[in-house]
C-alpha cells in the first residue's frame, strides 16, 4: 500500500495547489504523511454525513472539492462542526484532502466532468489559463452538441442527466430556441457572463444564478446579437460529476502503480436545498 504523501503527491500532480486562486484553501487539511492509504473516498462537500459515510467504508483518506476552512479559522473545537469533522476525521485516522479552484483550472477539470455528463463536446476553455500553453486549461468550458436540440429538449437532457436535486433545473430563454453550442462552468458562473457572450454560446450551464445579473445576460443587446440562453442547476449537481472523474483519474494511477486502491465515489445528496414547493399553475412563460 502506498503512503499518504505518496498518493498526496499523484493528487498534486493533477491538481497543483499553485493553480488555485489566491483565496483558496486547497491541499492536505489533515492526514499523517507516512499513514499507510487503502482506500479512498471522494465528495463534493466535507460535512459531517460524508465524514461519517467515510468511517464506516474504513476509508483512509477523503478527497472533497470544497474546502472545509475557506476563511480559515482561529479553533479546531469540537463544539462546532467543522471541529467536529477534523476530531473525527484524526480519531478514525482519515486524511483530507480539497482539491477546489485548482481542480476547476485542471485538464481535465470540473466543467470537463459536467460536459461529460451532459454528452457535450468540448472544443476549449470557455476562460484559458494564460499560464498554459497548450490552451486547454482554464475556467469553464465550450463545447458542441452533436446534433442541435430546442432549448426545451436541451433542459430536460440536463434535468435527466445530472444528479437530481431539490431545485431540479431552471431555464431562462425562449424554449423552442434551437441551440448547438454550449458554454458550461461547474459552480457558481454568473461572473463569466461576459466570457460566454463573447464565445457566441448559444446556452451557458452553471449554477447558483443570481437575478440581477441572470436578468441583465437576458436582455437583448442588438449588436451583439441574441443573449446567451441560461440553464442553472444546483450548485452541487454541477460538480458532482468532478468526483466520478476523478476517482477514475486516482484509479489509473494507482493501477499503474501497483498501489491497489478502493476508491469509493460518495452518492450521499450534499446539495443544502432538500425540498421545492410550487404553486398549482405553471409559471412557464414565453422568452
Amino acid at each position: 500500500m502506498p503512503a499518504l504523501h505518496d498518493v498526496i503527491a499523484a493528487l498534486e500532480g493533477l491538481w497543483p495547489a499553485d493553480r488555485a486562486e489566491s483565496w483558496d484553501a486547497v491541499g492536505t487539511v489533515c492526514g499523517d504523511p507516512e499513514a499507510s492509504v487503502s482506500r479512498v473516498v471522494f465528495a463534493v462537500d466535507p460535512v459531517r454525513e460524508v465524514v461519517d459515510e467515510a468511517v464506516k467504508l474504513g476509508a483512509d483518506l477523503l478527497v472533497t472539492h470544497h474546502p472545509l476552512y475557506l476563511r480559515g479559522t482561529s479553533t479546531v473545537s469540537a463544539a462546532g462542526f467543522k471541529g467536529r469533522v477534523v476530531h473525527t476525521l484524526i480519531k478514525h485516522d482519515i486524511a483530507l484532502h480539497v482539491a477546489h479552484t485548482n481542480a476547476d483550472r485542471a485538464d481535465p477539470g470540473v466543467s470537463d466532468a459536467l460536459a461529460g455528463a451532459l454528452g457535450l463536446r468540448v472544443t476549449g476553455p470557455l476562460v484559458p489559463d494564460e499560464t498554459d500553453p497548450a490552451g486547454r486549461r482554464g475556467l469553464g468550458r465550450l463545447c458542441e452538441l452533436d446534433a442541435p436540440l430546442t432549448l426545451r429538449a436541451f433542459a430536460d437532457l440536463a434535468a435527466a442527466r445530472l444528479p437530481r436535486t431539490a431545485q431540479g433545473v431552471r431555464v431562462a430563454g425562449d424554449l423552442d430556441r434551437e441551440v448547438r453550442t454550449v458554454a458550461v462552468c461547474g459552480g457558481s458562473g454568473d461572473s463569466l457572463f461576459a466570457d460566454v457572450r463573447r464565445a457566441g454560446a448559444d446556452v451557458y450551464v452553471t449554477a447558483d444564478l443570481r437575478h440581477h445579473p441572470a436578468s441583465e445576460a437576458q436582455q437583448r443587446d442588438w449588436a451583439a446579437g441574441p443573449p446567451p440562453a441560461l440553464v442553472d442547476a444546483a450548485h452541487w449537481a454541477t460538480e458532482h460529476p468532478w468526483c466520478e472523474q476523478a476517482a477514475a483519474q486516482l484509479e489509473e494511477i494507482s493501477d499503474r502503480n501497483g498501489w491497489g486502491l478502493r476508491v469509493h465515489v460518495s452518492g450521499l445528496v450534499t446539495d443544502p436545498w432538500t425540498s421545492l414547493s410550487t404553486p398549482p399553475h405553471s409559471t412557464e412563460r414565453s422568452a
